[in-house]
């Protein structure tokens, strides 16, 4: 398999995957353009190697053609970032696209309309009457999958080379993500800039690993994180446990939490994951305290508690200074760091201190030469709203695929570049 740097573009055209599915305002203004700076370097090499660009992405979840989700909104901040003028197709597929894709000259950008306004894009039959039978459902679902490959031979037909710079997209088999290369040979398939680090960010913390290696895993519920838990047991030194998922062990041993969320019907998984922690010789860490309110709100009365001494009526949206301190401890001390979901609703200023105390000491760790690894959507959110994103090693751009890839997963996208 080529890497980028090894292809040589010139007179080439690439269809190049990116993940362009970035906020808008109610005026269709860009709010955050993250995404789509991202993938630049990928989009500029292969300019400058006087190749051309056929840009596909999706935006949004549309179940039919929607205005409100066309890429002509986001098509001027492209051309502006480019410093081009990029050309537009108001199809993915179809003979404007084509007759365009095909006009291209070196140095020249195209993008495709929303791949998603297509059904086949997914693979996902719509408009299925209410009272579908499971056997029309079967037969619908194999019908778009056969459409699905026509739909991925099309947009292959664009272009002489495939370059899938989508990282956040990667768990999805999707015709854009996996099927299109089919149709090109090994040596005409390969990651954009942005994929290939991604995959050495999460490949440096799982098989290159310095010890101690530290995961803190946050988020409202256990059953969200499962996979990843039970995966990093048998990999990580310390795990460290905070978010809402705190109070559904603490209530599994005996705690009284209050109005705090758990999931009742994962209490005796929790006893699972800490008997497990205990025979693989882990540190399983959970807050110990926790900074309560009497509502979900950031003007709620407050206090701190013990984490299994919360009183009626209150409710844990933040860690307390016990555990800050302690997890801090661990922290600093880590040569090998993965941090997926704040330790609490860090999106109201009174409870954002835990959050804060965590990503400074994740940013001391790294300034001592730990490798950090931060990932997931609010994750990510976090550490930029305290502006330390550039003072960790590498800041994920996926949600779900860092996830699945994290928990040892096969990501479709990943295989059918490599073939394995």
């Amino acid at each position: 398999m080529q890497t980028i740097d090894q292809f040589d573009f010139s007179g080439k055209k690439a269809f190049v995957r990116v993940d362009f599915n970035v906020p808008l305002d109610e005026q269709f203004n860009i709010t955050d353009d993250t995404r789509i700076r991202a993938s630049l370097p990928t989009i500029n090499k292969i300019l400058k190697d006087g190749g051309s660009v056929i840009i596909g992405t999706h935006f949004g979840r549309p179940k039919k053609v929607d205005d409100s989700l066309s890429l002509k909104h986001i098509l001027p901040r492209i051309s502006e970032l480019l410093g081009l003028d990029v050309l537009f197709a108001n199809d993915a597929v179809g003979e404007e696209a084509a007759t365009k894709a095909a006009g291209l000259n070196p140095g020249e950008v195209l993008l495709l309309e929303n791949l998603r306004f297509h059904a086949e894009e997914e693979g996902k039959p719509r408009n299925l009457p209410e009272n579908a039978t499971e056997k029309e459902i079967a037969s619908a679902k194999r019908a778009i999958q056969e459409s699905q490959k026509d739909f991925a031979k099309k947009l292959a037909s664009y272009a002489d080379v495939y370059v899938n710079d989508a990282f956040g997209t990667a768990h999805r088999a999707h015709a854009s993500t996996t099927f299109i290369a089919v149709y090109f040979d090994r040596d005409h398939k390969l990651f954009g800039y942005l994929m290939q680090n991604e995959i050495n960010a999460v490949e440096k913390v799982l098989k290159n690993t310095q010890r101690p290696f530290t995961a803190i895993m946050g988020g409202a519920k256990v059953s969200s994180k499962i996979g990843i838990i039970n995966n990093l047991l048998d990999k990580v030194d310390n795990l460290i446990l905070a978010g809402g998922m705190t109070y559904t062990f603490a209530k599994a041993f005996g705690g009284k939490i209050g109005n705090s969320i758990v999931e009742d019907d994962k209490l005796e998984l929790a006893k699972e994951l800490v008997e497990k922690a205990k025979v693989n010789g882990v540190k399983l860490m959970l807050g110990t305290d926790a900074k309560i309110a009497d509502s979900f709100s950031n003007d709620a009365k407050t206090a701190y508690a013990p984490v299994n001494e919360i009183p009626d009526g209150w409710e844990g949206l933040d860690i307390g200074p016990k555990s800050e301190a302690s997890f801090a401890e661990v922290i600093k001390n880590s040569k090998t760091i993965l941090w997926n979901g704040p330790p609490g609703v860090f999106e109201f200023e009174n409870f954002e201190h835990g959050s804060r105390a965590v990503a400074e000491a994740i940013v001391a760790a790294t300034e001592k030469g730990a490798y950090s690894l931060i990932g997931g959507g609010d994750t990510v959110a976090c550490i930029n709203k305290f502006g330390l994103a550039d003072k960790v090693s590498y800041v994920s751009t996926g949600g779900g695929a860092l996830l699945e890839f994290m928990e040892g997963k096969e990501l479709p996208g990943i295989k059918a570049i490599r073939g394995y």
